[in-house]
């Protein structure tokens, strides 16, 4: 849709995915997303759109290439396209722009791709993270088996169609690809390798996925009890709490084989909006302590200054409208300052987890002498925060431990 020129003509990446998936006798999910930055073409400036369209299997048969080149035309009115299991092309002047262009089909003419798709999913740990990425998974209509130590946590999930197992080694055994959500690297070992853990289950053809947030270390032994049945095994780490995984924005970052993460993209793209295949195991790992590190920091700081610019008679929530519009905003600071400003923590990523992370990143730093000074002085904040009972509220709460209350 054409908005008029754009001054700077600048023209920057425009990247179009195409994704159509149809998982056998449910429900056919075709997801179109043109993610774009500002993109001029013959003085006309482009953005993003997006739809999903979701079709009965019965009915996906019927949709011809041509309704398909509608649906697309609908959105860009040049964008040229043709669908029969081969690549689609887009704008026919390739030197006007750097563009890439993705199309997953399991109805494709060379087709081993359905038979790639697994059948069969489940889902180890339905917590703040775990509920809504398996609640996703059902509702584009995958066929989702949960497994939680609480089982009533499970219950949600039951009524809108999953199947439950009693055991981790249950819910490997019946499924093609397993994943796994825990709290922390203690738990993502034993739900994977403890008595009755998902390697007892696992064998050759299937696949595990582990997206907590562990270190290397364990990510690596997990990897190698799982690949030693025969399996495949991919750590994917998510960045985004709960809010993103409600709404499907999760970030991936993935390392191991690179097989299952090309199998199991579908299930990515439904719960996130990118991804990130980093290479070998522990990269996915050490990628997100990286970036918990760092959104740690942040929030300890941004904290200093909510108080600071309270104490000296400044309005907190100016300050955060200030942040908002200059090169230091971000999404995190007006998410979290209105509620930090009323003393108000709902949990979206627990404190506690959020001092783990930091724990973890801080040796991670050591085993390679990083000095990351800052880091373990936020470090210390959290742990402040969680001596006083502060642990599974919000990582937010971590200015609590800034307030002359608990200093003294």
């Amino acid at each position: 849709m054409a908005l008029g020129s754009d001054k700077t003509n600048l023209v920057s990446k425009t990247y179009l995915r195409i994704f159509l998936f149809t998982y056998p006798n449910k429900l056919s999910c075709i997801k179109m997303r043109a993610l774009t930055k500002p993109l001029t073409l013959n003085n006309q400036t482009w953005v993003s759109s997006s739809m999903s369209i979701f079709v009965k299997t019965s009915y996906c048969q019927q949709v011809s290439s041509t309704a398909m080149a509608a649906m697309c035309s609908s959105f860009f009115p040049q964008l040229t396209t043709r669908f029969n299991g081969r690549p689609i092309y887009s704008f026919p002047a390739k030197s006007h722009f750097s563009g890439s262009f993705k199309a997953f089909s399991s109805q494709a003419s060379n087709a081993s791709s359905q038979d790639k798709l697994p059948a069969n999913v489940g889902f180890l740990g339905i917590g703040i993270m775990g509920s809504p990425m398996a609640q996703n998974l059902i509702k584009s209509g995958c066929d989702v088996t949960v497994w939680n130590r609480t089982k009533s946590k499970c219950d949600p999930l039951i009524s809108l169609g999953a199947k439950y197992k009693s055991s981790p080694e249950e819910v490997a055994a019946s499924c093609d690809v397993t994943f796994a959500m825990l709290s922390d690297p203690e738990s993502a070992v034993d739900v994977a390798c403890g008595k009755h853990g998902a390697v007892s289950g696992m064998s050759s053809g299937k696949g595990y996925v582990d997206v907590s947030t562990v270190d290397g270390e364990t990510s690596k032994y997990i990897g190698q009890q799982i690949k030693a049945t025969g399996a495949l095994f991919l750590e994917a780490p998510v960045s985004g709490s709960k809010k993103p995984a409600e709404d499907g924005q999760l970030i991936f970052l993935t390392a191991g084989d690179k097989s299952l993460y090309e199998t199991v993209a579908p299930f990515l793209d439904i719960m996130g909006k990118s991804r990130f295949y980093l290479g070998d195991i522990g990269n996915g790992a050490a990628m997100k302590l990286v970036v918990n590190m760092i959104m740690g920091s942040m929030m300890a700081s941004f904290s200093e200054g909510l108080l600071l610019s309270e104490k000296v008679g400044l309005d907190p929530s100016v300050l955060v409208e200030v942040i908002s519009q200059g090169a230091i905003s971000a999404p995190m600071y007006s998410m979290k300052g209105p509620s930090m400003i009323q003393s108000l923590y709902p949990t979206a990523f627990p404190l506690k987890h959020q001092q783990k992370d930091m724990r973890l990143a801080l040796g991670l730093a050591e085993s390679v002498s990083q000095s990351t000074p800052i880091a373990a002085a936020a470090n210390e904040m959290y742990k402040v925060a969680k001596s006083h009972g502060l642990s599974d509220q919000d990582f937010s709460a971590v200015i609590e431990a800034l307030k002359g209350k608990l200093q003294q």
